[in-house]
C-alpha cells in the first residue's frame, strides 16, 4: 500500500514539475524573451541537451526558479515516500574504510584511510583530497605534530563524515553532484599530495601522499569504481595543488589496471598558488611565513616528492616548479578545472600580508590589488575556470558554495556545462551555447563582487559587509567619492552593489 501511494506521488509531482516548466516557459514568452537575473542558473537547456546527461541526474532548477521553496519541500516528500519501498538506505554519512595495503601510511605511522558513502547504481565517482598546508625539515613537522596531529595521524579520526557542499548528497546543497559515490581522503601526509618516502629508523615521518591516493583507487576498485564511467578528483588547498600532481597519474593507474573506460577529470580549489615575491622577505623558519619556493624546494627533497612526468621533462632538475598552478597546467593531459578565489587568504599570508584587526598600509593595499592583477593573468587561458573577486580560501566544500555568482553564474551551475562539454572525453570542446565555464571577475579589489561570502573581522571575529570590509582595509570613501566628483552616499550604494 505504501509503494502504490509512493508511486502515485512520483506521478503527481512529475505532472506538477512539467506544469510549472510549461508556465515558467510561458511566462518568458510573456515577458518578450527578457530573463531575469537567476539566482542560481542561467536559462535552461534544450531536452535534446539534457538527454545526453542522463547518468548525471542533475537538478535543472531554471524552470522553477521562482518557485523553489515549493519544488525542493516536494523533492523531499518525494524521497519519504519513496524511503519504505527503497532497498537502499537514504545514508547521508561516509564511513571510514583502512588502506588494505597497511604499509603506506600516515606521518606517524598510523594507517592511512579514507571515507565512502556509495550510491548504488551510479556511475559517477568524487574522490576529494583534504587541504591543510604542509612542513618541510624535522623541526618544523615536530612542532606541527603537536599542534596539528589530527593532519599526521589516523589515531583519532571518527568513524563518520558528513559532507557538505560538493560532497553533500542532499540535492538543495548539490544541485549536480548529490547522487554521486563521495569519497573523501584525510590529509594526514604534510606533503601536498606528493610524497612516496616511508617512515624509517632513519626517517622519523613518512611522506607518503602520493602512495595513499593510488592506494585508495586501488580499494575503490573493489567496491563498484570498475564500473564508473566518470571519476572526479578534488580537493581544496593543498589538496588542491595535489589534483594538479595527481590527476593525470590517477587516469594512467587506472588504464594500467584496464580500466580504460573510466573518464577521469580534475576540480582544483584554492590550489593555484603563484611563486611571486613576497611582500615583506623573512627567513625561512616556518612553513607559513617562509616564500612557497623556498618552501618547496627543500620539502620535495624531505618528502621525495613525485610529479607528474610530462611536468619533470619540462622542469628537469627544478621539478619544484610543477607545485604551481600555472607552470604544472599546461602539462596536464586530463581535463581540469580550476577554481581560484582572486584575493586568496592562504596567498596573503606566505606572501606575508597579514589582515589583522588595524588598517593596511598603502603598499599593502597595492600589494593585493596586483596579486588579483597576476593571478587573472595566469588564468586568461585556462579553459574552465571560476575566480571570483573574493577574499577568501577554500570553497567547495563551504555551504554558501552555490550563492557565489561570478557574471550572473553560480559554480555549481558552471561545473554542469563544463561537464556537459566534455562527453567526448576532450579537454578543450566548445561548451553548449549559453553554459559558461570560463568565469572570472573583473573588477579590481578584494569582495568588489556582491555575491561574496561573509567577511569576518581576523582579530574580532566580528562579521563585516563590503563597506565596512573596504574601509578596514584603508579605503578612504570620502575622498575617493571627492576624487569622482559624486556624493560618497552614491559611491557607497555602487560599492555595495559590486559596480
Amino acid at each position: 500500500m505504501q509503494c502504490r501511494r509512493a508511486h502515485r506521488s512520483v506521478i503527481h509531482w512529475l505532472v506538477m514539475l512539467a506544469v510549472l516548466q510549461c508556465g515558467a516557459r510561458g511566462a518568458r514568452r510573456f515577458r518578450g524573451g527578457r530573463n531575469p537575473q537567476p539566482r542560481r542558473t542561467p536559462p535552461s537547456t534544450p531536452q535534446r541537451e539534457r538527454a545526453e546527461t542522463t547518468e548525471s541526474f542533475s537538478l535543472d532548477f531554471t524552470a522553477v526558479e521562482e518557485n523553489m521553496d515549493s519544488f525542493m519541500s516536494q523533492v523531499k516528500n518525494l524521497a519519504q515516500s519513496l524511503y519504505p519501498c527503497s532497498s537502499q538506505k537514504l545514508e547521508h554519512d561516509m564511513k571510514l574504510h583502512y588502506l588494505e595495503n597497511t604499509s603506506v601510511t600516515c606521518n606517524d605511522g598510523s594507517p592511512a584511510g579514507y571515507y565512502l558513502k556509495e550510491s548504488k547504481g551510479s556511475k559517477r565517482w568524487l574522490i576529494f583530497l583534504e587541504g591543510g598546508w604542509y612542513c618541510f625539515n624535522k623541526e618544523n613537522c615536530d612542532s606541527r605534530y603537536e599542534t596539528m596531529r589530527r593532519l599526521m595521524s589516523s589515531s583519532k579520526w571518527p568513524q563518520t563524515k558528513t559532507g557538505t557542499g560538493i560532497l553533500s548528497s542532499l540535492p538543495e546543497e548539490n544541485p549536480h553532484w548529490w547522487n554521486a559515490n563521495m569519497v573523501f581522503i584525510p590529509y594526514c601526509s604534510s606533503d601536498v599530495w606528493s610524497g612516496a618516502a616511508p617512515k624509517t629508523n632513519q626517517n622519523d615521518y613518512a611522506f607518503m601522499g602520493s602512495l595513499i591516493i593510488k592506494e585508495v583507487v586501488k580499494d575503490l576498485l573493489n567496491k563498484g569504481l570498475d564500473n564508473a564511467k566518470i571519476l572526479l578528483l578534488a580537493g581544496s588547498s593543498a589538496g588542491g595543488t595535489g589534483v594538479l600532481l595527481n590527476v593525470d597519474p590517477v587516469s594512467e593507474l587506472l588504464e594500467e589496471l584496464g580500466h580504460t573506460n573510466i573518464q577521469v577529470r580534475g576540480l582544483s580549489d584554492s590550489g593555484w598558488f603563484l611563486d611571486n615575491k613576497q611582500y615583506r622577505c623573512t627567513d625561512c623558519v616556518d612553513a607559513i611565513n617562509c616564500a612557497p619556493t623556498e618552501v618547496i624546494k627543500r620539502g620535495i627533497k624531505f618528502w621525495g616528492g613525485v610529479v607528474p612526468e610530462r611536468c619533470r621533462q619540462a622542469y628537469e632538475g627544478k621539478e619544484w616548479n610543477c607545485f604551481f598552478g600555472y607552470k604544472v597546467y599546461p602539462t596536464i593531459k586530463r581535463s581540469v578545472f580550476i577554481v581560484q578565489w582572486l584575493f586568496d587568504e592562504a596567498q596573503l599570508t606566505v606572501d606575508n600580508i597579514h589582515l589583522t584587526g588595524q588598517p593596511i598600509q598603502e603598499g599593502q593595499w597595492r600589494y593585493i590589488q596586483n596579486l588579483g592583477i597576476e593571478l587573472r593573468s595566469t588564468l586568461k587561458d585556462v579553459p574552465a575556470m571560476f575566480a571570483p573577486a573574493c577574499l577568501s580560501h577554500e570553497f567547495i566544500t563551504r555551504s554558501y558554495w552555490t550563492d557565489v555568482q561570478v557574471k550572473g553564474t553560480s559554480l555549481p551551475r558552471a561545473l554542469h556545462c563544463w561537464d556537459r562539454s566534455l562527453h567526448d572525453n576532450s579537454r578543450n570542446k566548445t561548451p553548449p551555447k549559453g553554459c559558461p565555464v570560463h568565469l572570472i571577475d573583473s573588477c579590481p579589489w578584494p569582495h568588489c563582487n556582491p555575491t561574496c561570502p561573509t567577511i569576518r573581522d581576523q582579530s574580532t571575529g566580528q562579521e563585516m559587509n563590503v563597506i565596512q570590509f573596504l574601509m578596514h582595509m584603508g579605503f578612504d570613501v570620502q575622498k575617493m567619492a571627492h576624487q569622482q566628483g559624486m556624493d560618497p552616499s552614491k559611491l557607497l550604494g555602487m560599492l555595495s552593489r559590486g559596480s
